[in-house]
C-alpha cells in the first residue's frame, strides 16, 4: 500500500511566503476577469469551430479561437501587470518535451516571481465538436508554487476558484459564492473516477491498460475530454477522483489548487506532492481512496 500524500516524500514540501492578501486578492480578480472574457468568446463560438491545423497528431487539434482566448487573457493580464511572466498552451511547441522544457524555462530565469500558466480552451477537441465541456484554466504561481487558480465554465455559467490558504469556491451567473470540498467516498467502490482519451501513443497505451484494472474495482470511469472541468468537479464533489499519465502544467496548474484547497489530495502517481513540473497526476478526495487508485494503477503496470 502506498503511504499517504503527506507523508509520502523523503523531505516535507517547504512553500514560499505567501504574497501579501491584497495582492493575492488582485491576482484573483484579474484571473476571474481574464477568464469570463475567454468565457466569452468560447461562447460566441460554442457551434463548433474550424480546425486550424492538427499539433502532436490528428488528436490534438488547434483552432482559430484557441489563440485569440490566450491572446485576450494575456493582454488582460499584463494590463494590470505588466511585469508578470506569462505561459500559454498556445505559446509552446506540440509534444511532451517542448512543454516540459518550457516550464523549466519559465521557473528558471523570472525576475518578477510571477508566472501566469493559461490553457484558453482545455477541451479544444469538445469545443470543434460544439460539445460545452470546454474552457479556459488561469493560474498564477509565485516562487513556483500556484497561489491563484480560476477554471470559469462558461456554458454553465460556473466560476471555480481558489486562493492559496482561503478555500476553494464556486460562484454562478448570479453572483452567488459557495465554499466546496472534495466529496465524502471513504472506498474506491464507491468513487466515480475519472481519466483521459490522451492523444499520445504511449499515453494512450497506459490509459488502456489501466482500464481492466481499474473499472471494476470504482462505480465508474467518466471520460469528459477537458482536464479542467474534471479537475474542478473533483474540487467540488462530483467527481472522486481524476487521474492522467501525461498533462502540461497549463493543463493541471488551476485545477491543482483547487483541489487542495477544497480539502483533497494532488499528487504524481508515485504520491509525491504535485508541481508545475509534473506530468503524471492524480487528483482525489484523498485518504485511502487516493491510495486504492494509485494502488490499482500500479498493479496495471502504469508507472
Amino acid at each position: 500500500m502506498l503511504s499517504s500524500s503527506s507523508s509520502s516524500s523523503s523531505a516535507p514540501n517547504i512553500m514560499p511566503p505567501l504574497p501579501d492578501d491584497e495582492t493575492l486578492t488582485l491576482l484573483l480578480d484579474v484571473a476571474i476577469h481574464a477568464s469570463k472574457l475567454a468565457g466569452e468568446i468560447i461562447l460566441g463560438n460554442a457551434g463548433g469551430a474550424d480546425v486550424l491545423k492538427s499539433k502532436a497528431n490528428s488528436r490534438d487539434l488547434l483552432t482559430l479561437i484557441d489563440p485569440l482566448c490566450e491572446k485576450t487573457i494575456r493582454e488582460t493580464v499584463l494590463a494590470t501587470f505588466p511585469s508578470h511572466d506569462f505561459l500559454g498552451e498556445e505559446d509552446v511547441p506540440p509534444g511532451k518535451e517542448a512543454s516540459a522544457a518550457a516550464i523549466d524555462a519559465k521557473l528558471a530565469n523570472n525576475p518578477s516571481h510571477y508566472l501566469w500558466i493559461v490553457d484558453p480552451i482545455d477541451g479544444t477537441s469538445n469545443f470543434v465538436h460544439g460539445m460545452p465541456l470546454c474552457m479556459p484554466s488561469v493560474a498564477v504561481a509565485y516562487k513556483g508554487e500556484v497561489v491563484v487558480g480560476v477554471i470559469h465554465d462558461p456554458h454553465r455559467g460556473e466560476t471555480f476558484t481558489a486562493v492559496r490558504g482561503r478555500g476553494a469556491y464556486m460562484m454562478n451567473d448570479e453572483q452567488k459564492e459557495q465554499r466546496i470540498q472534495v466529496g465524502g467516498q471513504s472506498t474506491i467502490g464507491d468513487a466515480i473516477v475519472a481519466m483521459g482519451s490522451p492523444p499520445a501513443e504511449e499515453s494512450m497505451k497506459m490509459s488502456l491498460a489501466a482500464l481492466p484494472v481499474l473499472m471494476p474495482r470504482v462505480r465508474t470511469i467518466r471520460m469528459l475530454g477537458s482536464a479542467a472541468l474534471m479537475l474542478a468537479w473533483v474540487a467540488n464533489g462530483r467527481l472522486t477522483a481524476y487521474w492522467e499519465y501525461d498533462l502540461s502544467s497549463w493543463d493541471v496548474a488551476a485545477g491543482s489548487i483547487l483541489i487542495e484547497e477544497a480539502g483533497g489530495s494532488m499528487t504524481d502517481l508515485k504520491n509525491e506532492r504535485w508541481n508545475l513540473r509534473t506530468r503524471k497526476i492524480c487528483g482525489s478526495n484523498g485518504g485511502k481512496v487516493h491510495e486504492e487508485i494509485l494502488d490499482a494503477l500500479g498493479e496495471a503496470g502504469v508507472v
